[in-house]
C-alpha cells in the first residue's frame, strides 16, 4: 500500500514531545511486531547517526488502545512506528485520531549526544585540524563517535585529543545558541561555508544546524538549544587508520 510522505513535526519544533495525528494503516511487520503509519509524527526515526525515539501512541480517548513505540524507521519519506500493543486493539482501521508521546529523557540524551558531535566538528579548525572533513557519525549512548576523512600523525593524537576536548569545553562554558531551520538551497550553501555536500539536491530546501556563528551543516536530527546544555564533553579516544580519523567522546550528565 502506498502512503504519502509523513510530516515530520520535530523538524518544526524539536522540543515538542507530544502531538496528535491520523492513523493511516496498521499491520504486522515481518519481525512479528506491529507497525503504525500516521500522517504526521513527532517521533524521530533512526538515521543520521541518531537513535530512534521511543514512547507511546494511544487513541485520543486513551481507552481503545495503547501502543508502545519501540523503534521508528523511515523509508521513502514514510515513517514506520514499530512496537507492541499494551492494550489490544481490535479492528483498528485508518482514520483513527491518535496521541503521540515521546520518551523525554531519551530524546534529551540523544539530542545532547548529537549536538556534541557537531560541536567537535566546529572545534577542529581551532586545534589545527581543519583538513579533517566530517563523514559518518554514531550518536548512540553506547560509545558515540564522529569520523573524518583525513589523517592525524600518530605522535600528535594524544595532544590533539586534549586540545579538542579543551576547546569544546571552553565553548560549552561560554554558551552558544544552536539554531536549526530550513533554507533555500543557495542560502543554505552560504551558511555552510559556500558549498553543500553532493548528496543535497540542487534546488532543494535543506535543513541546516548552526552552532553560534560557526558554519552550519545539513542535518535532520534533534539538538539542544544551547551548547551549555551539554555540561561537558570528554574526548576518550582518537585514532587514525587508512586515511580516516575517528574521535570517540562522552558527555556529562
Amino acid at each position: 500500500m502506498d502512503h504519502p510522505p509523513t510530516t515530520l513535526l520535530y523538524h518544526e519544533d524539536m522540543f515538542n514531545l507530544q502531538s496528535t495525528a491520523t492513523l493511516l494503516s496498521s499491520f504486522l511487520g515481518d519481525d512479528g511486531r506491529h507497525v503504525l503509519i500516521l500522517d504526521s509524527t513527532v517521533f524521530h526515526p533512526q538515521g543520521g547517526g541518531q537513535p530512534s525515539d521511543t514512547g507511546f501512541i494511544t487513541d485520543v480517548s486513551s481507552s481503545r488502545f495503547n501502543f508502545i513505540v519501540q523503534d521508528v524507521r523511515s523509508r521513502n519519506a514514510v515513517v514506520y512506528h514499530y512496537g507492541v500493543f499494551e492494550k489490544p486493539a481490535e479492528d483498528l482501521e485508518g482514520g483513527v485520531q491518535v496521541v503521540l508521546s515521546v520518551d523525554e529523557s531519551k530524546r534529551k540524551l540523544y539530542s545532547r549526544l548529537h549536538s556534541a558531535g557537531h560541536l567537535l566538528d566546529v572545534c577542529l579548525p581551532k586545534v589545527g585540524l581543519s583538513h579533517l572533513k566530517p563523514g559518518k557519525a554514531y550518536h548512540f549512548p553506547d560509545g558515540p563517535w564522529v569520523e573524518y576523512e583525513g589523517k592525524v600523525p600518530q605522535a600528535e593524537l594524544q595532544s590533539k585529543m586534549q586540545e579538542l576536548e579543551l576547546e569544546a569545553n571552553n565553548l560549552i562554558s561560554r554558551g552558544m545558541k544552536v539554531s536549526v531551520a530550513v533554507y533555500p538551497y543557495e542560502e543554505a550553501s552560504m551558511l555552510c561555508g559556500g558549498a553543500l555536500p553532493e548528496y543535497i539536491p540542487k534546488g532543494s530546501t535543506p535543513r541546516i544546524v548552526k552552532l553560534g556563528d560557526f558554519p552550519g551543516c545539513p542535518c535532520g536530527g534533534t539538538h539542544v538549544s544551547n551548547v551549555s546544555d551539554l555540561v561537558n564533553v570528554k574526548v576518550t579516544q582518537m585514532k587514525t587508520k587508512k586515511g580516516v580519523t575517528k574521535v570517540y567522546y562522552t558527555i556529562g550528565s
